[in-house]
Protein backbone atom coordinates (compact mmCIF):
# COMPACT_ATOMS: atom_id res chain seq x y z
CA UNK A 1 0.00 0.00 0.00
CA UNK A 2 1.98 3.53 -1.12
CA UNK A 3 1.33 6.80 0.51
CA UNK A 4 -1.43 8.43 -1.29
CA UNK A 5 -0.76 11.88 0.10
CA UNK A 6 2.73 12.62 -0.10
CA UNK A 7 3.53 16.23 2.79
CA UNK A 8 5.51 19.22 1.80
CA UNK A 9 8.77 19.74 3.34
CA UNK A 10 7.79 20.31 6.78
CA UNK A 11 8.36 23.35 8.88
CA UNK A 12 8.09 24.20 12.64
CA UNK A 13 5.68 27.01 13.39
CA UNK A 14 5.29 25.70 17.39
CA UNK A 15 6.63 23.58 20.49
CA UNK A 16 6.15 19.64 20.05
CA UNK A 17 5.12 19.83 23.89
CA UNK A 18 2.49 23.16 23.32
CA UNK A 19 1.16 21.40 20.63
CA UNK A 20 0.80 18.28 22.75
CA UNK A 21 -0.59 20.13 26.03
CA UNK A 22 -3.23 22.25 23.87
CA UNK A 23 -4.53 18.64 22.05
CA UNK A 24 -4.18 16.92 25.72
CA UNK A 25 -6.80 19.88 26.49
CA UNK A 26 -9.20 18.98 24.01
CA UNK A 27 -8.91 15.38 24.54
CA UNK A 28 -9.60 16.02 28.42
CA UNK A 29 -12.46 18.11 27.98
CA UNK A 30 -14.27 15.72 25.01
CA UNK A 31 -13.58 12.80 27.56
CA UNK A 32 -16.18 14.71 29.89
CA UNK A 33 -18.89 14.43 27.76
CA UNK A 34 -19.00 10.47 27.99
CA UNK A 35 -19.47 10.18 31.28
CA UNK A 36 -23.07 12.12 31.11
CA UNK A 37 -24.74 10.02 29.17
CA UNK A 38 -24.78 7.73 31.95
CA UNK A 39 -25.44 9.94 35.09
CA UNK A 40 -28.36 11.22 32.40
CA UNK A 41 -30.41 8.05 32.37
CA UNK A 42 -32.39 8.07 35.57
CA UNK A 43 -32.79 11.89 35.47
CA UNK A 44 -34.00 11.76 31.89
CA UNK A 45 -36.70 9.25 32.98
CA UNK A 46 -37.73 10.82 36.45
CA UNK A 47 -38.02 14.64 35.27
CA UNK A 48 -38.61 14.16 31.32
CA UNK A 49 -40.95 10.26 31.64
CA UNK A 50 -38.74 8.87 28.69
CA UNK A 51 -38.22 5.61 28.19
CA UNK A 52 -35.16 4.25 29.53
CA UNK A 53 -34.80 2.71 25.80
CA UNK A 54 -35.10 6.34 24.13
CA UNK A 55 -32.60 7.49 26.17
CA UNK A 56 -30.44 4.19 25.34
CA UNK A 57 -30.85 4.87 21.95
CA UNK A 58 -29.32 8.53 22.22
CA UNK A 59 -26.20 6.68 23.65
CA UNK A 60 -26.34 4.00 21.21
CA UNK A 61 -26.37 6.99 18.34
CA UNK A 62 -23.80 8.41 20.47
CA UNK A 63 -21.53 5.70 20.18
CA UNK A 64 -21.93 4.61 16.39
CA UNK A 65 -21.45 8.16 15.36
CA UNK A 66 -18.18 8.63 17.65
CA UNK A 67 -16.52 5.73 16.06
CA UNK A 68 -17.64 6.29 12.32
CA UNK A 69 -16.50 10.12 12.42
CA UNK A 70 -12.63 8.68 13.47
CA UNK A 71 -11.20 8.28 10.04
CA UNK A 72 -13.04 11.13 8.24
CA UNK A 73 -12.00 13.53 11.29
CA UNK A 74 -8.14 12.24 10.68
CA UNK A 75 -8.29 12.53 6.36
CA UNK A 76 -10.07 16.08 7.62
CA UNK A 77 -7.41 17.45 9.56
CA UNK A 78 -4.56 16.97 6.33
CA UNK A 79 -7.02 18.96 4.41
CA UNK A 80 -7.70 21.69 7.14
CA UNK A 81 -5.14 21.39 9.72
CA UNK A 82 -5.61 19.73 13.24
CA UNK A 83 -6.46 23.18 14.62
CA UNK A 84 -9.63 23.98 12.81
CA UNK A 85 -10.70 20.41 13.13
CA UNK A 86 -10.33 20.23 16.83
CA UNK A 87 -11.55 23.89 17.50
CA UNK A 88 -15.09 22.86 15.26
CA UNK A 89 -14.83 19.23 17.35
CA UNK A 90 -15.30 21.56 20.88
CA UNK A 91 -17.79 23.66 18.75
CA UNK A 92 -19.95 20.77 18.00
CA UNK A 93 -19.95 19.42 21.75
CA UNK A 94 -20.40 22.75 23.35
CA UNK A 95 -23.60 23.44 20.89
CA UNK A 96 -24.54 19.63 21.68
CA UNK A 97 -24.73 19.82 25.07
CA UNK A 98 -26.32 23.66 25.23
CA UNK A 99 -29.05 22.33 23.19
CA UNK A 100 -29.61 19.00 25.52
CA UNK A 101 -30.71 21.66 28.22
CA UNK A 102 -33.59 23.04 25.72
CA UNK A 103 -34.74 19.58 25.56
CA UNK A 104 -38.64 18.60 25.35
CA UNK A 105 -39.00 15.19 23.28
CA UNK A 106 -36.35 12.12 23.02
CA UNK A 107 -35.68 12.34 19.34
CA UNK A 108 -33.60 16.21 20.72
CA UNK A 109 -31.45 13.77 22.55
CA UNK A 110 -30.87 11.62 19.71
CA UNK A 111 -29.81 14.51 17.36
CA UNK A 112 -28.28 16.94 20.13
CA UNK A 113 -26.34 13.99 22.23
CA UNK A 114 -26.34 11.42 19.68
CA UNK A 115 -25.38 13.17 16.70
CA UNK A 116 -23.48 16.71 17.74
CA UNK A 117 -21.79 15.43 20.59
CA UNK A 118 -20.95 11.90 18.68
CA UNK A 119 -19.38 13.81 15.75
CA UNK A 120 -17.32 16.33 18.09
CA UNK A 121 -16.26 13.87 21.10
CA UNK A 122 -15.39 11.16 17.76
CA UNK A 123 -13.11 14.13 16.30
CA UNK A 124 -10.97 14.33 19.33
CA UNK A 125 -10.80 11.27 20.37
CA UNK A 126 -7.48 8.43 19.93
CA UNK A 127 -7.40 9.20 16.06
CA UNK A 128 -5.98 13.14 16.88
CA UNK A 129 -3.53 11.60 19.23
CA UNK A 130 -2.19 9.52 16.56
CA UNK A 131 -2.14 12.45 14.30
CA UNK A 132 -0.42 14.75 16.73
CA UNK A 133 1.91 12.33 17.62
CA UNK A 134 2.47 11.46 14.03
CA UNK A 135 3.35 15.26 12.85
CA UNK A 136 5.36 16.15 15.68
CA UNK A 137 7.16 13.35 17.79
CA UNK A 138 9.46 10.36 16.37
CA UNK A 139 11.83 9.55 19.50
CA UNK A 140 9.21 9.25 22.08
CA UNK A 141 5.96 8.66 20.06
CA UNK A 142 4.64 5.75 22.05
CA UNK A 143 5.34 8.32 25.45
CA UNK A 144 3.22 10.78 23.92
CA UNK A 145 0.58 8.23 22.55
CA UNK A 146 0.16 7.06 25.65
CA UNK A 147 -0.34 10.64 27.54
CA UNK A 148 -3.06 11.86 24.89
CA UNK A 149 -4.77 8.52 25.56
CA UNK A 150 -4.13 9.12 28.81
CA UNK A 151 -6.11 12.29 28.80
CA UNK A 152 -9.32 10.88 27.93
CA UNK A 153 -9.39 8.26 30.69
CA UNK A 154 -8.95 11.67 32.80
CA UNK A 155 -11.91 13.33 31.34
CA UNK A 156 -13.82 11.10 32.45
CA UNK A 157 -13.12 10.17 35.79
CA UNK A 158 -11.94 13.13 36.83
CA UNK A 159 -15.62 14.73 35.78
CA UNK A 160 -17.13 11.98 36.98
CA UNK A 161 -18.08 12.50 40.33
CA UNK A 162 -17.75 16.72 39.69
CA UNK A 163 -20.75 15.70 37.41
CA UNK A 164 -22.90 13.36 39.12
CA UNK A 165 -22.60 16.24 42.49
CA UNK A 166 -23.95 18.62 40.31
CA UNK A 167 -27.03 16.44 39.04
CA UNK A 168 -27.70 15.53 42.75
CA UNK A 169 -27.64 19.45 44.25
CA UNK A 170 -28.62 20.75 40.51
CA UNK A 171 -29.88 19.33 38.27
CA UNK A 172 -29.02 17.26 35.16
CA UNK A 173 -29.47 20.75 32.71
CA UNK A 174 -26.91 22.14 34.89
CA UNK A 175 -24.58 19.75 34.18
CA UNK A 176 -24.94 19.69 30.65
CA UNK A 177 -24.60 23.72 30.94
CA UNK A 178 -21.25 23.67 32.67
CA UNK A 179 -20.03 20.70 29.96
CA UNK A 180 -21.15 23.46 27.30
CA UNK A 181 -19.07 26.03 29.18
CA UNK A 182 -16.13 24.24 29.88
CA UNK A 183 -15.98 23.33 26.07
CA UNK A 184 -16.16 26.89 25.40
CA UNK A 185 -13.41 27.68 28.11
CA UNK A 186 -11.31 25.32 26.50
CA UNK A 187 -11.61 26.71 22.57
CA UNK A 188 -9.29 29.43 23.01
CA UNK A 189 -6.18 27.71 24.43
CA UNK A 190 -6.73 25.11 21.96
CA UNK A 191 -6.76 27.33 19.02
CA UNK A 192 -3.22 28.80 20.60
CA UNK A 193 -1.37 25.94 21.15
CA UNK A 194 -2.25 23.39 18.68
CA UNK A 195 -0.44 23.89 15.12
CA UNK A 196 0.14 21.99 12.39
CA UNK A 197 4.44 21.44 11.70
CA UNK A 198 4.78 22.51 8.47
CA UNK A 199 3.51 25.13 6.05
CA UNK A 200 2.07 24.51 2.45
CA UNK A 201 -0.43 23.88 0.32
CA UNK A 202 -3.45 21.64 1.69
CA UNK A 203 -4.47 18.17 0.66
CA UNK A 204 -7.34 18.96 -2.00
CA UNK A 205 -8.66 15.27 -1.98
CA UNK A 206 -11.60 15.64 -0.27
CA UNK A 207 -11.72 14.23 3.16
CA UNK A 208 -14.54 12.10 2.80
CA UNK A 209 -13.19 10.62 -0.16
CA UNK A 210 -9.97 10.38 1.13
CA UNK A 211 -11.07 8.50 4.30
CA UNK A 212 -12.83 6.10 2.10
CA UNK A 213 -9.69 5.68 -0.49
CA UNK A 214 -7.68 5.04 2.40
CA UNK A 215 -10.33 2.03 3.79
CA UNK A 216 -10.26 0.75 0.17
CA UNK A 217 -6.43 0.59 0.04
CA UNK A 218 -5.84 -0.74 3.37
CA UNK A 219 -8.88 -3.08 3.61
CA UNK A 220 -6.31 -5.32 0.63
CA UNK A 221 -3.81 -5.95 3.20
CA UNK A 222 -3.69 -8.83 5.69
CA UNK A 223 -2.31 -6.32 8.71
CA UNK A 224 -5.69 -4.03 8.87
CA UNK A 225 -7.92 -7.12 9.12
CA UNK A 226 -5.90 -8.25 12.50
CA UNK A 227 -5.10 -4.82 13.70
CA UNK A 228 -9.25 -4.49 13.18
CA UNK A 229 -9.86 -7.60 14.40
CA UNK A 230 -7.63 -7.43 17.59
CA UNK A 231 -8.93 -3.39 18.70
CA UNK A 232 -12.74 -4.98 17.94
CA UNK A 233 -12.18 -7.51 20.62
CA UNK A 234 -10.21 -4.19 22.58
CA UNK A 235 -13.84 -2.90 22.37
CA UNK A 236 -15.53 -5.83 23.25
CA UNK A 237 -13.74 -7.18 26.45
CA UNK A 238 -13.56 -3.31 28.10
CA UNK A 239 -16.44 -0.96 27.17
CA UNK A 240 -18.77 -4.13 25.70
CA UNK A 241 -18.14 -5.81 28.86
CA UNK A 242 -16.92 -4.31 31.52
CA UNK A 243 -18.17 -0.79 31.35
CA UNK A 244 -21.65 -2.54 30.63
CA UNK A 245 -22.04 -5.57 32.62
CA UNK A 246 -19.40 -5.10 35.00
CA UNK A 247 -21.82 -3.27 37.31
CA UNK A 248 -25.16 -5.46 37.14
CA UNK A 249 -23.11 -8.51 37.53
CA UNK A 250 -21.77 -7.10 40.52
CA UNK A 251 -25.43 -6.21 41.78
CA UNK A 252 -26.45 -9.79 40.98
CA UNK A 253 -23.55 -11.23 43.90
CA UNK A 254 -25.28 -8.35 46.30
CA UNK A 255 -22.97 -5.49 45.83
CA UNK A 256 -24.36 -2.37 45.71
CA UNK A 257 -24.18 -0.49 42.83
CA UNK A 258 -22.77 2.24 44.46
CA UNK A 259 -19.49 0.12 45.56
CA UNK A 260 -19.56 -1.18 42.22
CA UNK A 261 -18.83 2.30 40.25
CA UNK A 262 -16.26 2.89 43.19
CA UNK A 263 -14.48 0.11 41.65
CA UNK A 264 -14.96 1.31 37.66
CA UNK A 265 -13.69 4.55 38.89
CA UNK A 266 -10.73 2.31 40.45
CA UNK A 267 -9.73 0.98 37.37
CA UNK A 268 -10.00 4.58 35.48
CA UNK A 269 -7.30 5.52 38.25
CA UNK A 270 -5.16 2.57 36.87
CA UNK A 271 -6.21 3.16 33.14
CA UNK A 272 -3.55 6.40 33.31
CA UNK A 273 -0.66 4.75 34.78
CA UNK A 274 -1.25 1.43 32.17
CA UNK A 275 -1.13 3.50 29.60
CA UNK A 276 1.19 5.83 30.12
CA UNK A 277 3.52 2.52 30.88
CA UNK A 278 2.57 0.89 27.39
CA UNK A 279 3.49 4.28 25.62
CA UNK A 280 6.93 3.86 27.06
CA UNK A 281 7.22 0.65 26.30
CA UNK A 282 5.85 1.09 23.10
CA UNK A 283 9.26 3.28 22.23
CA UNK A 284 11.12 0.16 23.38
CA UNK A 285 9.71 -3.14 22.88
CA UNK A 286 8.63 -4.82 20.01
CA UNK A 287 4.46 -3.83 19.58
CA UNK A 288 2.95 -6.95 18.49
CA UNK A 289 4.54 -8.82 21.91
CA UNK A 290 2.95 -6.17 23.70
CA UNK A 291 -0.25 -6.70 22.46
CA UNK A 292 -0.16 -10.57 22.55
CA UNK A 293 0.56 -10.23 26.78
CA UNK A 294 -1.77 -7.61 27.18
CA UNK A 295 -4.79 -9.10 25.35
CA UNK A 296 -3.42 -12.52 27.07
CA UNK A 297 -3.15 -11.15 30.41
CA UNK A 298 -6.85 -9.35 30.07
CA UNK A 299 -8.02 -12.34 29.16
CA UNK A 300 -7.22 -14.52 32.11
CA UNK A 301 -8.70 -11.94 34.78
CA UNK A 302 -11.69 -11.79 32.63
CA UNK A 303 -11.76 -15.59 33.38
CA UNK A 304 -11.02 -15.03 37.07
CA UNK A 305 -13.72 -12.13 37.57
CA UNK A 306 -16.67 -15.14 38.05
CA UNK A 307 -14.20 -16.51 41.06
CA UNK A 308 -14.18 -13.12 42.59
CA UNK A 309 -17.68 -11.47 42.82
CA UNK A 310 -19.28 -11.35 45.97
CA UNK A 311 -21.44 -8.86 47.87
CA UNK A 312 -18.15 -7.27 49.61
CA UNK A 313 -15.05 -5.75 48.52
CA UNK A 314 -11.59 -7.85 49.38
CA UNK A 315 -8.33 -8.19 48.39
CA UNK A 316 -8.13 -10.08 45.20
CA UNK A 317 -11.34 -8.02 44.08
CA UNK A 318 -9.45 -5.06 44.21
CA UNK A 319 -6.15 -6.82 42.44
CA UNK A 320 -8.26 -7.52 39.76
CA UNK A 321 -9.45 -3.70 39.74
CA UNK A 322 -5.80 -2.67 39.63
CA UNK A 323 -4.46 -5.30 37.03
CA UNK A 324 -7.43 -4.87 34.56
CA UNK A 325 -7.46 -1.00 35.14
CA UNK A 326 -3.77 -1.52 34.25
CA UNK A 327 -4.29 -3.40 30.51
CA UNK A 328 -7.77 -1.64 30.01
CA UNK A 329 -6.03 1.21 27.15
CA UNK A 330 -2.44 -0.04 27.43
CA UNK A 331 -3.65 -2.05 24.15
CA UNK A 332 -3.76 1.69 22.38
CA UNK A 333 0.14 3.31 21.88
CA UNK A 334 1.22 -0.31 20.14
CA UNK A 335 -2.08 -0.71 18.14
CA UNK A 336 -1.10 3.14 16.62
CA UNK A 337 2.58 2.22 15.96
CA UNK A 338 1.87 -0.59 14.11
CA UNK A 339 -0.67 1.30 12.05
CA UNK A 340 2.51 3.84 11.06
CA UNK A 341 4.71 1.52 10.74
CA UNK A 342 2.36 -0.52 8.20
CA UNK A 343 0.89 2.55 6.44
CA UNK A 344 3.35 5.15 7.33
CA UNK A 345 1.19 9.18 6.62
CA UNK A 346 -1.84 7.42 6.23
CA UNK A 347 -1.73 6.08 9.35
CA UNK A 348 -4.01 8.19 11.47
CA UNK A 349 -6.95 7.77 9.02
CA UNK A 350 -5.73 3.84 8.91
CA UNK A 351 -5.99 3.99 12.78
CA UNK A 352 -9.73 5.65 12.70
CA UNK A 353 -11.24 2.85 10.93
CA UNK A 354 -9.08 0.67 13.32
CA UNK A 355 -11.14 2.65 16.08
CA UNK A 356 -14.37 1.87 13.98
CA UNK A 357 -14.03 -1.80 14.87
CA UNK A 358 -13.46 -1.49 18.10
CA UNK A 359 -16.88 0.20 18.45
CA UNK A 360 -18.22 -2.54 16.83
CA UNK A 361 -16.77 -4.85 18.75
CA UNK A 362 -18.15 -2.98 21.90
CA UNK A 363 -21.39 -2.48 20.85
CA UNK A 364 -22.08 -5.73 19.95
CA UNK A 365 -20.86 -7.52 22.84
CA UNK A 366 -23.09 -5.02 24.72
CA UNK A 367 -25.72 -6.46 23.10
CA UNK A 368 -25.26 -10.07 23.83
CA UNK A 369 -23.69 -9.65 27.20
CA UNK A 370 -27.55 -8.50 27.87
CA UNK A 371 -29.10 -11.32 26.04
CA UNK A 372 -26.70 -13.96 27.52
CA UNK A 373 -27.89 -12.76 31.00
CA UNK A 374 -31.86 -13.11 30.26
CA UNK A 375 -30.86 -16.40 28.72
CA UNK A 376 -28.50 -18.04 31.43
CA UNK A 377 -29.71 -16.00 34.33
CA UNK A 378 -26.18 -15.38 35.35
CA UNK A 379 -23.09 -13.35 33.51
CA UNK A 380 -20.32 -15.94 34.00
CA UNK A 381 -20.96 -16.75 30.33
CA UNK A 382 -19.86 -13.70 29.18
CA UNK A 383 -16.72 -13.13 31.56
CA UNK A 384 -15.76 -16.53 29.77
CA UNK A 385 -16.64 -15.48 26.10
CA UNK A 386 -14.57 -12.65 26.49
CA UNK A 387 -11.73 -13.92 28.56
CA UNK A 388 -11.93 -16.52 25.14
CA UNK A 389 -11.68 -13.74 22.49
CA UNK A 390 -8.71 -12.11 24.21
CA UNK A 391 -7.36 -15.61 23.74
CA UNK A 392 -7.57 -15.09 20.29
CA UNK A 393 -6.27 -11.64 19.94
CA UNK A 394 -3.25 -12.46 21.19
CA UNK A 395 -2.24 -15.23 18.60
CA UNK A 396 -3.62 -12.64 16.38
CA UNK A 397 -1.35 -10.09 17.41
CA UNK A 398 1.94 -12.43 16.71
CA UNK A 399 0.46 -13.27 13.65
CA UNK A 400 1.54 -9.47 12.37
CA UNK A 401 3.78 -9.60 10.34
CA UNK A 402 6.93 -6.93 10.43
CA UNK A 403 7.16 -4.26 7.71
CA UNK A 404 9.12 -5.26 5.00
CA UNK A 405 12.43 -2.77 5.19
CA UNK A 406 12.10 -1.74 8.60
CA UNK A 407 11.82 -2.06 12.28
CA UNK A 408 8.11 -2.14 13.59
CA UNK A 409 9.01 0.73 16.30
CA UNK A 410 11.91 2.64 16.40
CA UNK A 411 14.15 2.25 19.41
CA UNK A 412 14.61 5.19 21.55
CA UNK A 413 18.37 5.86 21.81
CA UNK A 414 19.51 9.41 23.30
CA UNK A 415 19.12 11.60 20.43
CA UNK A 416 19.34 15.74 19.99
CA UNK A 417 16.18 18.00 21.10
CA UNK A 418 15.24 18.93 17.64
CA UNK A 419 15.44 15.33 16.70
CA UNK A 420 11.57 15.12 18.40
CA UNK A 421 10.03 17.19 15.74
CA UNK A 422 9.10 15.65 12.85
CA UNK A 423 11.39 14.48 10.21
CA UNK A 424 11.88 16.40 6.54
CA UNK A 425 10.23 13.35 5.39
CA UNK A 426 8.32 10.89 6.82
CA UNK A 427 8.27 6.83 6.46
CA UNK A 428 7.19 5.55 3.01
CA UNK A 429 4.28 3.56 3.12
CA UNK A 430 4.60 -0.60 2.37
Amino acid sequence: MKNSSPRPHPRKTGSPWTVAAGAALAIVTAGAFSTLAGLLVGPLHEDLGWSRGSVGLGSLVNMVVYGASAPFAAALMDRLGMRRVAVGALCLVGAGAGLTTTMTAPWQFVLYWGVLVGLGTGAVATTFAATVTERWFVARRGLVTGLLTAASVVGQFVFLPVLSWVIDAYSWRAAAAALALAAAGALPVVWAAVRDPRKGPALREDAARRALRTLARAARTGPFWLLAGTFAVCGASTNGVMWTHFAPAAHDHGMPVTVAASLLSLIGIFNVAGTVASGWLTDRADPRRLLAVYYALRGLTLLALPLLLTSAVDAPLVAFTVVFGLLDVATVPPTIALCRAHYGADAPVVFGWVSAAHQVGAGAVAFAGGMARDAFGSYDPVWVGAGALCAGAALLALTLRRPQGQRVTPPAPATPRRSRALPASPPRCR
